[in-house]
């Protein structure tokens, strides 16, 4: 009997078959034009981007009585976005549209959220420069970070962390460029302007880590507060322990509820974000300059590689024009500027 020879025929096959039907290694390869298939398959990762989506925007429900969670997740919550591109790689391999239609909603929620701080609103002029800076304890160059403070041309700087040994120091560098300060505790105050009615400020630390002092600039009088709220710390027990820096940015609010100067400008290490539920007794009554008149997010802490923005300007009754973050120190922040019109 004659038999047909099919070899050449299988020689010149597709080892797996037609495209998307299975082949002798294993199950089907997914593909774009199966309708049905495409918009089943990838329910884990649009059901990761739909989490994402309401862990965004529900974050100021997210409890604080168990380790602060909730503002931990407010102190880095831009980073979220970093999940976007994550979960469109997992859509595309995936082909998945369910996936890429998911995903499309927490990208709106952040955007709505951040956008508006990737847009640059920085403006011309200013007229006045305030400046502040962590100077931190630890740092190899107290002298070098002077210099460059003085020659930010700022001016109003506020420092913290200023180390008792290394205020000499400071007062030496800075005093050329700013013939008024005035130093209480860690925290320091130099302007251009001469100043008066210099007071600490009680933060609940049983010690100075916040001043108040009117400076009589060009434009009008100013309360400038200067302020280095507690450290919080991540600990695996404890969790987010942040109650102290709590307490003491609700004392600090209550002091400049009651400032009687209109125009008021609050600078320093709050150790916390403007999304952080915690600083809302400042928030409340005070306007970052960064998210009005800044370009990006201006981190400033950790200086190497900085991930949040716990240095602050805020201001209250002068209007914000530009705010951004000066070149590295010998510390670990960023040193944070703005310019303000009255």
């Amino acid at each position: 009997m004659a038999q047909l020879d099919t070899s050449d025929a299988r020689e010149g096959a597709p080892e797996g078959g037609p495209e998307g039907a299975p082949g002798e290694a294993g199950a089907p390869r997914p593909r774009w034009s199966d309708r049905v298939g495409r918009w089943r398959r990838g329910l884990w990762p649009a059901g990761i981007a739909l989490a994402l989506a309401l862990l965004v925007s529900l974050h100021a429900r997210m409890p604080n009585r168990i380790g602060n969670v909730g503002s931990l997740l407010e102190t880095f919550l831009p980073w979220c976005g970093l999940l976007f591109p994550v979960l469109a790689v997992c859509a595309v391999v995936r082909r998945s549209a369910t996936a890429l239609v998911a995903l499309l909603v927490p990208v709106l929620v952040w955007t709505n959220l951040f956008g508006g701080l990737l847009l640059d609103k920085t403006g011309d002029g200013g007229e006045l420069m305030v400046v502040s800076h962590n100077v931190d304890a630890d740092n190899g160059d107290h002298a070098g970070t002077a210099r460059q403070i003085a020659e930010s041309g700022a001016d109003v700087v506020a420092l913290q962390e200023v180390p008792q040994p290394q205020r000499e120091v400071y007062e030496s560098e800075l005093r050329e460029a700013y013939p008024h300060h005035a130093v209480e505790g860690t925290i320091g105050l130099w302007s251009r302007y001469p100043m008066d009615d210099v007071a600490p400020v009680d933060t609940g630390m049983g010690w100075t880590r916040a001043l108040r002092g009117t400076v009589r600039a060009e434009h009008g009088p100013v309360a400038v507060y200067v302020a280095h709220l507690p450290s919080v710390r991540v600990q695996f027990r404890a969790g987010f322990t942040a109650e102290q820096r709590d307490r003491s940015a609700e004392l600090l609010g209550e002091a400049i509820a009651a400032e009687p100067v209109d125009h008021a400008v609050l600078l320093g290490d709050l150790n916390g974000t403007m999304n952080d539920r915690a600083l809302a007794p400042l928030t409340s009554q005070l306007r970052s300059t960064q998210g009005a008149a800044g370009a990006g997010f201006g981190f400033s802490w950790p200086a190497g590689f900085p991930m949040a923005r716990i240095d602050q300007i805020l201001v209250r009754t002068l209007e914000p024009v530009s705010s951004w973050t000066l070149s590295a120190t010998g510390s670990d922040h960023l040193p944070v500027a703005a310019r303000v019109n009255f």
